[in-house]
């Protein structure tokens, strides 16, 4: 049976890391000049390439950890750690100033391998968070959770890739900043209860023992 609770865990925690609605205005800024097939040749590479980086580690994080001696709990704190940062940098906009400043400074034609795929998709917080879900859900059936999950955040990536402009045009500067802003403060809970579970296991907090 489908453990719906995680599912939906595992679906909001990989679409506030990714963030396809924040990506949307910068791979508009990224295809400028750019016409409608060349986007979408794009936007395609780039969320494939991003989805084999992120199978990869589900499936070898945690025993690359393993091979370098860093416990899963471990992992999990400074996992958290690293999301409660992140979600920060959501909620002061200071995420959204790196992503643009990325964008910048890229002066290739095609930027669906950087910075589109690595690390604007497939960055540090998307990594962790794959290798924290597969690790909450142990088994095949978590993998395929964890992986189904995360291909359907970046189908809606590549959607809303394509219909950058449009998006850009309907909710404005100040709807995705508040958007923004929400899915952060989401995030900081999730990060926050990441955490906690990491500690638990060391015989801190709630559930020690």
């Amino acid at each position: 049976m489908i453990d719906t609770t995680f599912l939906i865990t595992a679906f909001v925690t990989m679409f506030v890391i990714i963030d396809p609605i924040g990506l949307a205005p910068l791979f508009l800024a990224l295809t400028q000049g750019q016409d409608v097939k060349k986007r979408r040749s794009i936007a395609v590479r780039a969320c494939v390439i991003a989805m084999v980086i992120l199978i990869l580690f589900a499936l070898l994080g945690e025993s690359l950890l393993g091979f370098i001696g860093i416990s899963m709990p471990a992992f999990q704190v400074s996992g958290g750690v690293l999301l409660f940062l992140t979600a920060l940098d959501m909620l002061f906009e200071r995420r959204t100033k790196r992503r643009e400043d990325q964008a910048d400074e890229d002066d290739n034609e095609d930027p669906s391998v950087f910075p589109l795929a690595i690390p604007l998709i497939a960055g540090p917080g998307a990594i962790a968070s794959v290798i924290l879900l597969t690790n909450q859900r142990p088994g095949l059936e978590g993998l395929g959770m964890v992986l189904g999950v995360t291909a359907a955040v970046l189908l809606i990536a590549f959607g809303l890739f394509l219909a950058s402009g449009l998006i850009e045009k309907v909710l404005g500067k100040t709807g995705i900043t508040v958007l923004t802003r929400l899915l952060g403060m989401l995030l900081a809970a999730l990060s926050v209860q990441i955490m906690l579970d990491g500690l638990a296991a060391f015989g801190f907090g709630p559930g020690a023992g």
